[in-house]
């Protein structure tokens, strides 16, 4: 059966999405152009533009992708732990983790800032990472696991923290090798917040 204008635009969307990610994620933004992308998507010039308006704009929606996959990955995390505090530790770790993909790396850490500047970065992290962290914090802090104090500051020190690690590790000639470090000081900065289940009974 023929498929309908909007499934055809969605295959469309889909595989420049998937093309993009992989030239950026590649070759970085500079270096990638919408006629490459096009290419490999195999779609025109003019499909592309008409689904977004440049490469500023398609870089933006790649990165909003990395950001919903790091998400879901951090949500998993977080449901299979058995408590608030390991589900916090899990996920820092598993965000360190996700930084050694060299995609994530490129996109989010490497080009992002550059590409999309600070605020726009800022404004899409805050709407996935900061806000799953932030729900964890809660949720330990709710489980009498975390300090008391200004949690939206402290969120967002964490936050802070964990990517200047994360920029590390892209900058790092051996993230593999400087990964363990990292999480074991990730893992101490967040043990300095943390406080001792209360005595119950």
């Amino acid at each position: 059966m023929a498929r309908t204008q909007a499934e055809r635009s969605g295959a469309t969307t889909t595989a420049l999405l998937t093309a993009a990610r992989e030239l950026f994620g590649r070759d970085g933004y500079g270096a990638t152009s919408i006629d490459a992308v096009a290419s490999a998507a195999g779609v025109t010039k003019g499909a592309a533009y008409h689904h977004f308006r440049g490469k500023a704009d398609l870089f933006r929606a790649v990165f909003v992708r990395e950001q919903e996959e790091i998400t879901a990955r951090l949500e998993g995390v977080a449901a299979g732990a058995p408590d608030t505090w390991t589900a916090l530790e899990r996920g820092a770790r598993a965000f360190l983790e996700h930084c050694l993909d060299p995609t994530f790396r490129r996109v989010v850490l490497l080009d992002g800032p550059a590409a999309l500047g600070w605020e726009t970065v800022r404004e899409i992290e805050y709407a996935h990472i900061l806000r799953v962290l932030s729900d964890a914090m809660h949720a330990a802090h709710a489980d009498g696991r975390m300090a008391d104090g200004d949690l939206e500051a402290r969120c967002r020190l964490v936050f802070g923290a964990l990517c200047e690690a994360g920029m590390l590790l892209a900058r790092s000639p051996d993230p593999v090798r400087t990964l363990p470090s990292l999480a074991a000081e990730a893992g101490r900065l967040l043990g300095a917040t943390a406080t001792e289940r209360p005595a119950t009974g």
